[in-house]
C-alpha cells in the first residue's frame, strides 16, 4: 500500500527534501520517512504537492505519458482575449516543442490565502484569473504558456493533481488521504 500526502505548499518553498543553500524546503514542513514529491512546483509557485513512498504512484502521477491533470489557478497581468485563450487551450509553441492541448477558463478569483510577500499591482494594469489545467508538466510551461501569449503569470497555485485537491488544506500543512495501491 502506498502513503499519500497531499501538501499546501506555501510560496518560497522548494519541493524537495534538501537545498545546499539553506532556503526552505520540504523538510521544514514535513517529517514523514520515505516519502517523495510526485513532481515538482516552482519555489515561487504555490499549493498542491501530492508525496508518496511508492515509485511506481509517483511516476504516474508525474509522467507526462500517463496525462494526470494538474489545475492551476493563474492570476495573469492584463485581461487575455478569446485568441489568448484560444492560443492556451489549442496546444503552443514554447523553446522545448510544442505543448498538448490545455483546458484553460476565466475564473472568479479564488477565495484563498494572501500571499507573502504579496503579487506585485499595477493599478493601471488590470488583472484576471484563469484555471488551466494541463495534463503534462514541463520546466515552468504554465508560465511559460501565458508570457507567450501576452499575459505574464503573476501568481500561481496548483490547485489540483489528479483527483486530489488543496480544498481544506491551510498553506505549510498536510494531510495523509491514506493508502492506495
Amino acid at each position: 500500500m502506498a502513503r499519500i500526502i497531499l501538501f499546501n505548499k506555501p510560496w518560497g518553498v522548494l519541493s524537495q527534501f534538501t537545498d545546499p543553500e539553506g532556503r526552505p524546503t520540504l523538510a521544514n514542513y514535513i517529517r514523514i520517512p520515505r516519502v517523495h514529491a510526485a513532481g515538482r512546483l516552482d519555489r515561487d509557485s504555490e499549493g498542491l504537492v501530492v508525496l508518496t513512498d511508492n515509485g511506481r504512484l509517483q511516476a504516474r502521477l508525474s509522467d507526462p505519458r500517463h496525462h494526470a491533470g494538474k489545475t492551476y489557478w493563474v492570476q495573469v497581468e492584463g485581461r487575455p482575449g478569446a485568441e489568448a485563450l484560444q492560443a492556451l487551450r489549442g496546444g503552443m509553441e514554447l523553446r522545448d516543442g510544442p505543448t498538448r492541448p490545455a483546458r484553460v477558463e476565466p475564473m472568479e478569483p479564488p477565495e484563498i490565502w494572501p500571499r507573502d510577500p504579496p503579487v506585485r499591482v499595477r493599478r493601471q494594469i488590470p488583472t484576471r484569473w484563469l484555471a488551466i489545467t494541463l495534463t503534462e508538466g514541463r520546466n515552468r510551461q504554465v508560465r511559460r504558456m501565458t508570457a507567450a501569449v501576452g499575459h505574464p503569470t503573476l501568481r500561481l497555485v496548483r490547485y489540483r493533481v489528479a483527483s486530489w485537491t488543496i480544498d481544506g488544506i491551510p498553506p505549510g500543512e498536510y494531510l495523509e488521504v491514506g493508502h492506495s495501491r
